[in-house]
């Protein structure tokens, strides 16, 4: 359930965030582009922040793996406690696990990963709201047809 609800989740942050990216007037193409280099640099190294911030395949495999891993990862608490939720209640549990997960990604992990820094800002809190409340409704949902 972690895998599939993890992935959904994903999946639709990832569709809802570069709609606001659209909305708020950012560059599409350099903003995505922007985005995956600062996620490929946790396993291929600060290295591939450097510009030019052109389309590379590798960059954007790597980026795209680590981002369903984490998200997978991100599930298997909400797999274990989300079928126990009400609608309200799990509304509400998504989207402060959403907001948690953004403290945690863009304030705390910062520390060691610093380049994550530049990507603080509204939509990007916005994506992970919409991934906390979609996976906790997918793992809601999941547990429900159980």
């Amino acid at each position: 359930m972690a895998l599939i609800a993890g992935i959904a989740a994903g999946v639709l942050a990832t569709g809802a965030q570069v709609v606001l990216w659209w909305l708020a007037g950012m560059p599409l193409a350099a903003t995505l582009l922007r985005d995956a280099r600062l996620t490929a640099a946790l396993l291929l190294g600060p290295s591939v922040l450097t510009p030019p911030s052109t389309l590379r395949w590798d960059i954007l495999l790597v980026a795209t793996l680590i981002h369903f891993a984490l998200s997978v990862l991100y599930a298997l608490l909400p797999a274990a406690v989300g079928g126990r939720l009400r609608q309200g209640e799990a509304l509400v549990a998504g989207a402060a696990y959403g907001a948690l997960i953004y403290a945690v990604n863009l304030y705390g992990l910062t520390y060691f990963f610093p380049w994550f820094a530049v990507a603080r800002d509204w939509v990007t809190l916005a994506a992970h709201l919409v991934f906390g409340v979609a996976l906790v409704g997918a793992c809601r949902l999941y547990a429900g047809r159980r």
